[in-house]
Parts: structure tokens; sequence; C-alpha cells
């Protein structure tokens, strides 16, 4: 018995340590903090979904290639997660960390669960009074996203509170009130974080409202500061330089309609250049000749601006549509990235906007580089090469002119919410584009402003248009015979030239990934997920989820040698029939899959 000691004492000791081992491993998973230096360098890996974009740029571009052009066709369902019983689309991008999914759905509600399993592991309901906030949402009881940052999950709350919960846990750490729908605000899009700071804007444009974004501590709540989109009332005291500036582009008593200019998506932030960047939203009433600014650019609405993280100071702008009158939001998201432009190398950041036009822009400057119709419009007969602007058709202005006018595109956009993508080795963007989308536009008869109402000076649905609007003549792209509905178009930024489409989505609803893989994943509002050949186009994938509308950006991850693709879908509304038929739909989902998955598709 005393020769066989010496052996047990060395595997109870062995096993000590291999226990010890994999308790530090454990623990060093679970306090693994997000960082600055982590989240300049998400994406790199694929691993895992840190950030709204994936990596800093916002390419949505994934270096995984488990799944590629060969075997997508395998791809099944391995799990199912039901978000919540919805009352809205689904356009949140969730983040994927420590093998944990986090997604924000209708209401605002915040959900963890198992990436392996789809297990839920906490749920926070942060109780919106729904029947005060419904009347103050403009487009829909709609989230775009969360942050992550040292143990926090920064989540954004429709009534216009900020969130920090505890990534383990959901406990509540900190609570900052960004806005009040008091006062006509909400809040719809995904924060972004720069520099331990949290960026978030305010939605609410058609309201009269003054849009604006503002920085948070990310570890405490506390407000650093806060940036108007559009000048204030001009016998006060102006915030800074930049509203002095705008305030010139400006005529009669704007201040009283609010302004416009609210920031509801598109953001991004360059660790390098120190920039953040931010869209924003049309002026309000729409008509420039309601606002009394004929002629007059009205900044900053439609815009581009880059801001410092640490002061909010503004370092350069670009207006995409200068005295916007058919409600041309610039809020569509952005990817920057390098490119080389006529044999120079440029740091750019680009955007296929609302107004048809797909811009790149030198990110560090704000200089103008080009722009190209990447859908037909026949708002402006182009863009000036050397000054950037717009050159406006004269008979788009249906407010100058009183009378009905068919513009190209609709208010809608050629491109929206909808997130597009891009693949730094084809080189090319995929948009979800709404091609040849119109709206007839007149002023609305009679007009009066109403305190707390949505205002646009727009009649809806085109309500006494005439039978015979003008409807200028378009440039862009035309539509293939037969072409109906939205199409995926893969722009070259380079050239500015469209490469390949295909039939399927919109400006708005689900949106792109690009990998690795030679694939472009898109989803669309019908409930499909398709897979296509990053370089050509051609369709290798069609899965119809059974998650019908509502449709959320589709991503990636890795786990246990595993290549996943998620995304969530479904708005949970009844689908009312024929008959009295009050069949409830399919509750919204977050689905998760994987090559060779097994489980059955919601029905």
């Amino acid at each position: 018995m005393k020769t066989k000691r010496p052996r047990q004492i060395t595997v109870l000791f062995s096993s000590s340590i291999a226990l010890l081992l994999a308790t530090w491993v454990a623990v060093g998973q679970q306090t693994r903090r997000i960082d600055d230096a982590a989240l300049k360098n998400t994406g790199k890996t694929g691993e895992e979904w840190l950030a709204y974009g994936l990596t800093p740029g916002e390419t949505r571009y994934s270096p995984l290639k488990q799944i590629d052009r060969n075997n997508v066709s395998r791809l099944g369902l391995a799990w199912s997660y039901e978000v919540g019983p919805g009352g809205g689309p689904q356009e949140a991008t969730p983040l994927v960390w420590n093998g944990t999914i986090y997604g924000i759905t209708n209401w605002s509600v915040v959900f963890a669960v198992d990436a392996r399993t789809g297990k839920e592991r906490w749920r926070w309901d942060p109780e919106v009074n729904q029947s005060a906030v419904r009347s103050k949402i403009c487009c829909g009881v709609v989230n775009r996203g969360l942050a992550i940052y040292q143990g926090k999950i920064i989540a954004p709350v429709i009534d216009g509170r900020l969130e920090a919960l505890d990534v383990e846990t959901g406990k509540v750490i900190w609570e900052a009130r960004v806005a009040y729908h008091q006062d006509n605000y909400t809040i719809t899009m995904a924060p972004r974080i720069a520099k331990g700071k949290v960026i978030i804007g305010v939605a609410g444009g058609e309201f009269p409202t003054r849009g604006y974004f503002a920085a948070y501590d990310a570890n405490t709540g506390r407000f650093a500061w806060r940036f108007y989109a559009v000048p204030g009332d001009p016998s006060k005291p102006f915030e800074n330089a930049a509203m002095k500036k705008a305030a010139a582009t400006w005529d009669g008593d704007w201040w009283k309609f609010g302004g416009g200019g609210s920031i509801w998506d598109g953001m991004a932030y360059d660790p390098d250049a120190d920039l953040i960047y931010v869209g924003t939203g049309n002026g309000g009433p729409w008509p420039e000749q309601l606002r009394k600014s004929k002629g007059k650019d009205n900044l900053y609405v439609c815009s581009i601006l880059a801001v410092k993280p640490d002061t909010g100071e503004l370092k350069w702008y670009y207006q995409n549509t200068p005295g916007d009158s058919w409600d041309y939001d610039s809020v569509q998201g952005f990817v920057l990235t390098d490119i080389t432009i006529n044999g120079r190398h440029r740091k750019v950041i680009m955007q296929a906007n609302k107004n048809g036009f797909y811009y790149v822009l030198d990110r560090i400057t704000g200089a103008f580089i080009s722009a190209q119709p990447f859908a037909q419009v026949n708002w402006a007969k182009g863009i000036d090469p050397e000054t950037g602007r717009p050159i406006v058709n004269p008979d788009a202005h249906y407010d100058h002119n009183n009378e009905s006018v068919t513009i190209f595109p609709s208010n809608g956009g050629a491109h929206n919410w909808s997130p597009m993508s891009y693949n730094p080795v084809t080189g090319l963007v995929y948009i979800p584009t709404s091609p040849n989308s119109s709206r007839t536009f007149l002023v609305e008869p009679n007009f009066t402003f109403q305190e707390g109402r949505m205002n646009t000076g727009v009649p809806r649905g085109g309500r006494g248009a005439s039978a015979n609007p003008q409807v200028p003549p378009s440039i862009g792209p035309a539509a293939f015979e037969g072409q109906r509905g939205g199409m995926l178009v893969a722009w070259d930024p380079v050239t500015q030239k469209e490469r390949w489409r295909t039939p399927g989505g919109a400006g708005a609803g689900g949106g792109t990934m690009s990998t690795a893989g030679n694939l472009v994943l898109q989803v669309i509002n019908d409930g499909r997920l398709l897979a296509y050949t990053a370089d050509k186009g051609e369709k290798l994938l069609e899965i119809q989820t059974g998650l019908r509308g509502g449709m959320g950006p589709p991503i990636t991850y890795m786990l246990d040698g595993k290549q996943y693709i998620a995304l969530m879908g479904g708005t949970g509304q009844a689908a009312g029939g024929r008959g009295g038929d009050s069949t409830p739909a399919v509750r919204p989902k977050l689905l998760a899959f994987v090559l060779d998955g097994r489980e059955r598709l919601p029905q």
C-alpha cells in the first residue's frame, strides 16, 4: 500500500492543478473586459461580434470562412429563441461576446442567451409607458442595437433613457436621461463607444424637435457634451461657433418649428483619426418654403458631421442635400475604409444616401471625392465634381412651383436604415436598394403648424395631387425590364459603377453581411435568408425562415470550431385575414444557423 501513495498524491496534485487552471480560465473568461483597444481591433478574428458594424469601419465584413460558397447550401437551423411578443419590426444587430448573444427587441427589452444553445441567461425590461410613448414615435416601435464596454451592455430605451446593464446579470449599473418623450424625442439608434464615451442621438424629426446627439461617460453615465444639428433661437447665445455659422443659413422663425435634423441612425468612429461621424436628418417641415428658407442651405440638416469625441467640437461637415425638401435624411450607415482612387491612397467615408447618390469623401478632411447615382434620381441632375454640391433640378421644387411633382427616389429613399456591407477582397459594397421608388410631392394646402404633432407640410399618400403631376427626367441605373420592388446592388466605390444586381430586399428591412468565404448574406422582409457569391452575385442559398416581416440584419460568429449565422425577425402582430381570421403571426425570434443544422424552422 505504501508503494502506491506517491502515485495517489501525484494524481491528486495533478487533478488539483487542472481544476485550478480550469477555474482560472473560467474566471478569466467572465472578467475579460471590452476596452478601447478591443473595440479598435474588433472583427479581426471574426470569432465575436462586439460592435454594431463588426469592425471599426462598420464594414460588416467577417474573416470567417468555414461557411463558404461550396457548402453554404448545407446551412440549417441550430436553435431558435423567442425574443418577445413583438409589436414592431426587429431592426437590431445582436452582439456576441464570451459565448453569449445580446439583443434588444421592441420596447427596448434587452436579453442575453447562450450562443451555443439559445438558452436564456437573463432578460431586462425597462417597462416603457407604451401608451404615453407610442404617439411620439415617428416610424415604428424599433431599436437598432446595443454597445458593450467594460463589463456593461449599453442599452438605448425608446422613451429617452440610456441604461448600462451588468453584462453577466442584466442588473442596472447606471441610468442617464438623454431626452424626454414629452418633448417629442425618442431613441431608436444603436449607441457607439468612442474613447470611453457613449455617443447617442435622438429621433423625432417630423415632430417640432431640434435634433442633437450627446456623449456620456461609459463607466458612470455622467453627461459630457451635446451637439445640436440645427441652430436654436438666435436671440439667445449660440452654443458654439458651428451654431452661429449655421444660423446664417436659415431664415424666418425656424426655431419655433424645432428645425429638425434628428439623429436616428448612421454613426461611426475612427480611433486613428479621433473623429466620430454622425449623419443628420431632414429639416422640418419638409418643404423649404414652409421653413421660410428659400434658397438657404439650412445647416446642418441632411449632413455628415465629424466631431471630436472628447469635446464634441465640429471638425468638418458635408451637406448631402442642402435646403432639403424631400425628406432625404443622411443617417444611412457609413463605411470607413482605405481605397486607391486614380493612383492615390485615400482614407474615405462612404455612404449610400437616401437621396440616391453614393458618396465617397475624405474622412480626415471632409473633402468631396466623388458621387454617382446608384438608383433612379430626378431631384438633381448630378453632383458638381468641383464643389460637391448637387445640381438641383428646378422642376423638383414643388414648393416653389406650387404644383404636384413626382420625385425619384421617394422620401423612403433609395437606401434607408438597412445596413450595407463592404468586402475588402472584392472591393464592392452591397447595398439593399429601392432602385426606382418615387413619391408625388405637393405642399399641404393651408398648412398650420401644430405643437406636439407631426408637421411634414406634405399631404399623406399624395392626397390633392393632380392627375398628371410633373415628372422630371431621371438619371442613374435604369430599371431592368419587369423589375419590381427592391434589389441587392453590388457597387464599386472606386469606379462608381454597378457590378451586379439581383432581385430582393429594399432600402429598409434586413440588411447585408459579407465574409471571407466569398459570400454576401442578405435578409429581406419577406422572411428569407439568402446567400450570394460576393464577386459575381450567383445565388447559392435561399431559406424561408417563417418570420415574415420586420427582419433584422445577419451576423456571424465562431464557437467550439463552428461558424454560426444569426438573425432576428418577425413583428408578432396579429395577422387578421378574411372571415374574421385572427390567427396570430409567429412571434419574433432570434435564429442561429450552422452547417447541417437539424432544428425545425418556425411555421
